[in-house]
């Protein structure tokens, strides 16, 4: 299994689109009219978005948007025996919102419920050919979704973890206790069993946790950010940052307590650029020189809701074995969750306790 694209469902998908390519680099390639929404595709490298808006009071993005501010309303997996995917996910309980659909070039995909109120669009892969895009293309320099993070309310963790291993066989991976001194949340992490889907999902574990403060700001549980993989971070986030897009600050003690690791595995040049741009870094001890390099964006719409991540997984040889960065920057945690804390300061919403 392996993310194939993901669904916005938005007030206005023009204006939507808009932004994504003015703030996110991504390229208009189609739209759609149907008689009650309308569909903007969107892509940038190998990544591709939906953006819809409703026309009419009644369909299904609408439906969303009377309950939740803008935000993910499907995530999309490309799967291999669509049939089997789909009678495994109803004999478990899922809602089969849209049966099984073929389109004349033999495409073929469903739809069924996810956890809460979003959906999951399952399409099968055929020749590597995708819903939104029915050609490959090469590598440019955002290269996939790496990751999707799903919030729920406290003390529903459980059951969201248990919903993803019955209806899509999903497995538990890692799980992250993490603490502040204002704030903490408990998460866990589930894969595919091929390991393409990385899907954590996160509960607050204290009143005014972030996580706590989506949910508020969401009205309930919902995807909270995407990770794009590039391969490029420094070029990528510099053409970012020069079209305006916010992303998340970090203390300079941050850099100067790993400078000499850094500059171990890094040119000069680079660790100049890393710090400029406030690139977050971490190792894995084991195999230092594969570093995982991430940033966090602002949220992206007005409610401090969806935001979106960059990570770049270097590659090292150790010992005559290649080996990519794994994991989702553990060692960068307390400085991440510091600094979305410091956002939240600044809208109020966390307090001195």
């Amino acid at each position: 299994m392996e993310f194939d694209h993901i669904h916005f469902y938005v007030e206005n998908a023009m204006k939507s689109r808009n932004w994504f390519i003015e703030k996110l680099g991504f390229k208009a390639i189609a739209s759609q009219t149907t008689q009650h929404t309308h569909k903007e595709i969107i892509n940038r490298g190998r990544v591709y978005f939906a953006l819809s808006s409703p026309i009419t009071s009644e369909n299904f993005v609408a439906d969303f948007l009377r309950i939740h501010p803008p935000g993910v309303g499907d995530v999309a997996f490309r799967v291999r025996d669509l049939n089997s995917v789909v009678a495994k996910a109803a004999a478990n309980g899922a809602e089969v919102l849209q049966p099984i659909q073929q389109d004349l070039k033999g495409l073929r995909w469903a739809k069924i419920s996810g956890w809460g109120d979003i959906s999951h669009t399952l399409v099968e892969k055929i020749d590597d050919a995708q819903i939104l895009h029915p050609t490959s293309q090469l590598p440019t320099d955002i290269v996939a979704i790496d990751h999707v993070v799903l919030n729920v309310p406290g003390d529903n963790l459980q059951s969201a973890l248990d919903w993803y291993h019955q209806i899509l066989e999903f497995q538990p991976q890692q799980s992250f206790d993490i603490q502040t001194d204002k704030s903490a949340l408990r998460s866990q992490v589930m894969v595919d069993t091929d390991g393409g889907v990385k899907f954590p999902i996160n509960e607050p574990a204290s009143a005014n946790s972030q996580i706590q403060e989506f949910l508020d700001a969401n009205h309930g549980g919902g995807i909270q950010h995407i990770a794009l993989r590039t391969e490029k971070i420094l070029e990528v986030v510099g053409e970012l940052r020069s079209r305006g897009l916010g992303f998340l600050r970090v203390p300079p003690t941050y850099y100067s307590q790993m400078q000499t690791k850094a500059l171990s595995y890094l040119p000069e040049v680079d660790w100049q650029k890393v710090q400029d741009y406030q690139i977050l870094v971490d190792w894995q001890e084991m195999r230092p020189e594969a570093m995982l390099l991430q940033i966090f964006t602002k949220p992206i719409f007005p409610q401090p809701t969806v935001f979106f991540e960059f990570i770049e997984r270097r590659v090292a040889w150790v010992n005559g074995k290649q080996m990519q960065a794994q994991g989702f920057g553990e060692g960068n945690f307390l400085a991440l969750f510091e600094a979305i804390e410091r956002e939240q300061m600044k809208r109020g919403s966390l307090g001195k306790n």
